[in-house]
């Protein structure tokens, strides 16, 4: 039942959505909830994990840092690039490159799991480019966009590390010394940060409307862009660097999903509420793309016996 809720998540959201867009009086006091529930999520992220996990990277170091490598400069070059092509009004932009500087998506290891790709290094990929966020986001978005609007890499980098660094690692301690107990409630974890993100994406359709109404067409092309740009990129990319095509489509899943909760709460703090716009669109939109991906590759996988 979990798991099918899970599973779900793109209707929930576009649900939520929905009724956040008719009735934004009912999510837009809430603004402030916005960063503990990405913590929400960021933990039920650690609690899947354990030491073990990381070990991927000394066995396959290569593939990790190929995945990684293009996580975090492809998906900000695509996204400066695009906004430079839209035209796009400053606080948009700097909403998209955030998006793009941000790690991979946690939802990418279901869509991962979806496709019959390699799961393990999903996880690990997004463990690893999670973990380098609070250094590179912040980084990488004042290299891209710092000479036209002020970006606190200092202040950014704090906030990254007790958003994202600190739930994370708190869920993976939990998990390692109460194995048996947190295995019990596997599947509520997944569900719970289901949740979590759909009333984030909620909260910012609500304060949005007015902006949604004016620009939520360009928005909306820049990230169907930057999202199938991002997928493309990541498969094509590691096929030309001679990754077979388990490890290809993979890393396609990973570099196409981000952490648009992670963009929306940095956005909202750091630049303005239409800021948050395109990473509130993006969690909505990857899942959906994510999803009918992960049933093409399914299914042609079976077809060709892999």
């Amino acid at each position: 039942m979990l798991q099918r809720f899970t599973l779900l998540f793109p209707l929930w959201a576009i649900i939520m959505s929905m009724i956040a867009f008719a009735y934004p009086a009912s999510f837009s006091p809430y603004s402030a909830a916005i960063t503990p529930l990405l913590g929400i999520v960021m933990f039920g992220m650690g609690i899947t994990l354990t030491a073990k996990d990381f070990m991927l990277v000394l066995k396959r170091p290569r593939v990790i840092a190929i995945g990684t490598g293009m996580q975090y400069l492809l998906m900000p070059f695509i996204a400066f690039a695009l906004s430079l092509m839209l035209d796009l009004p400053m606080e948009i932009m700097a909403g998209l490159v955030l998006l793009g500087c941000c790690p991979g998506g946690t939802a990418s290891n279901v869509i991962c799991y979806l496709a019959k790709g390699d799961v393990a290094l999903s996880i690990t990929l997004t463990s690893v480019s999670t973990l380098l966020a609070f250094i590179l986001t912040p980084a990488l978005t004042w290299l891209y966009i710092g000479q036209a609007v002020h970006v606190e890499i200092g202040s950014m980098m704090v906030s990254i590390i007790k958003i994202v660094i600190i739930p994370v690692a708190f869920g993976i301690v939990v998990n390692t010394l109460y194995h048996k107990y947190v295995d019990r409630l596997r599947n509520a974890f997944p569900a719970l940060s289901v949740t979590a993100i759909v009333f984030i994406i909620a909260i910012i359709i609500a304060i949005n409307k007015d902006n949604i109404l004016i620009a939520g067409k360009l928005v909306a092309v820049a990230v169907i862009f930057h999202n199938g740009l991002g997928f493309a990129g990541g498969y094509f990319l590691s096929k030309a660097l001679g990754l077979d095509e388990i490890d290809a489509r993979t890393l396609a899943i990973e570099v196409g999903m981000q952490n648009s909760g992670l963009s929306v709460a940095l956005a909202v703090k750091y630049f303005a509420p239409l800021a948050a716009l395109p990473g509130a669109l993006f969690s909505i939109w990857h899942n959906i793309m994510g999803s009918v991906l992960a049933a093409y590759w399914s299914s042609d996988r079976e077809k060709k016996g892999l």
